[in-house]
C-alpha cells in the first residue's frame, strides 16, 4: 500500500509540475478541469440516493464541459468571450461570495454538529457541490492566467504547511480531540499547529515577489495578511472535516478509487475547496 502511494503521489506531481512548467495555460487548465470533474462526481455520489449515481456523472461531464467553453473564452477570446467574460463577472461577484459565506456558516456547523447519522441523500449539498467545485475552479484558473504558476504553487503551499504541521503536532501533542464524531484523529493541537504553520509559510512567501503571500501583504498590509492565512488554514481544516462528513453518512473511506493508493481526486483536494474562492474574494477585494 505505501509503495502504491508513493508512485501515486510522484505521478501526480509530476504531471502537476510538468504543467506547469508549460509555456502554454492549457495543459494545466486542462488538468484543473478534469479534478474539478471527478472531484464533482465523487462528492455527488456521496449524497445521491442508491441507485441514482448516474446523475452524478451527466453532472460532472455537463460542467466539465461549461468549464471547457468559459477557459476558451477566457485563454483565446473569440465567440466565446463574451459569454465567459458575463460568467467570470456573475462568478466572481455573486457566486464566489456566497460558496465563501457558506463555508464559513454551513459547513462549519454542520462539522461541528456531527451529525454522521443523517441521511446521505442531500439536494441541498449537491447542489452546494456544484457551485463549491465551480467557484474553486474558477479561482484557480483565473489566478493562474493572471499571475501565474508560481502564484498558484505559494497559493496550495497553505494548504500542504497547514496540513504537515498539524500531522506531526498532532502526533507529538495532540490530546483533544477536534471533530471526534467526524474524524478521531485529528486534534485541537495538531489544528493550531496547522494554522500557525500556514501563516508562517504566508509571511515568509510573502518577501517573494509574485507569491500568493506578497499580493496578499500588499493588498491587506501584513498584519491583515497574517489574519486572512489563519482564516485560510482553517478553512483547510473546514473542507477536509466536512468530506470527512459526507463519507461517513455514505460509508464510505474514500470518495472513490481513482486514485490507487489515495482514494479519489476530492480526497486531495477538499481542502482545496473552500480556501481557493476565499482566497479568491481576498484578491478582489484588495484589487
Amino acid at each position: 500500500m505505501l509503495a502504491q502511494r508513493v508512485i501515486t503521489a510522484v505521478v501526480l506531481l509530476a504531471v502537476l509540475l510538468g504543467a506547469l512548467a508549460v509555456p502554454n495555460p492549457w495543459p494545466l487548465v486542462a488538468l484543473l478541469t478534469l479534478a474539478a470533474a471527478c472531484a464533482l462526481w465523487e462528492w455527488l455520489r456521496l449524497t445521491v440516493s442508491s441507485g441514482n449515481e448516474t446523475i452524478a456523472v451527466i453532472i460532472a461531464v455537463v460542467l466539465g464541459g461549461v468549464m471547457l467553453f468559459c477557459a476558451t473564452g477566457w485563454i483565446q477570446g473569440g465567440l466565446s468571450t463574451q459569454w465567459a467574460s458575463w460568467v467570470s463577472y456573475v462568478s466572481t461577484s455573486w457566486l464566489t461570495p456566497v460558496v465563501v459565506l457558506i463555508w464559513i456558516v454551513a459547513a462549519t456547523a454542520l462539522v461541528v454538529q456531527g451529525r454522521t447519522d443523517a441521511p446521505a441523500a442531500s439536494s441541498a449539498l449537491r447542489i452546494f457541490a456544484i457551485f463549491a467545485v465551480w467557484t474553486a475552479w474558477a479561482a484557480l484558473v483565473q489566478f493562474y492566467l493572471v499571475f501565474g504558476a508560481w502564484f498558484l504553487v505559494s497559493l496550495m503551499a497553505i494548504i500542504w504547511f497547514a496540513d504537515i504541521g498539524a500531522y506531526f503536532a498532532g502526533k507529538a501533542f495532540g490530546r483533544r480531540k477536534l471533530a471526534p464524531r467526524v474524524s478521531p484523529g485529528k486534534s485541537w493541537e495538531g489544528a493550531i499547529a496547522g494554522v500557525v504553520a500556514a501563516v508562517v509559510w504566508v509571511a515568509v512567501s510573502s518577501q517573494w515577489p509574485g507569491s500568493f503571500g506578497a499580493v496578499l501583504v500588499q493588498g491587506w498590509s501584513m498584519a491583515g495578511a497574517m489574519v486572512f492565512a489563519a482564516l485560510l488554514a482553517a478553512l483547510s481544516i473546514i473542507g477536509d472535516l466536512f468530506e470527512s462528513l459526507l463519507k461517513r453518512r455514505a460509508g464510505r473511506k474514500d470518495s472513490s478509487a481513482l486514485l490507487p493508493g489515495h482514494g479519489g481526486v476530492y480526497d486531495r483536494i477538499d481542502a482545496l475547496l473552500p480556501v481557493a474562492p476565499a482566497a479568491f474574494l481576498l484578491v478582489s477585494l484588495a484589487a
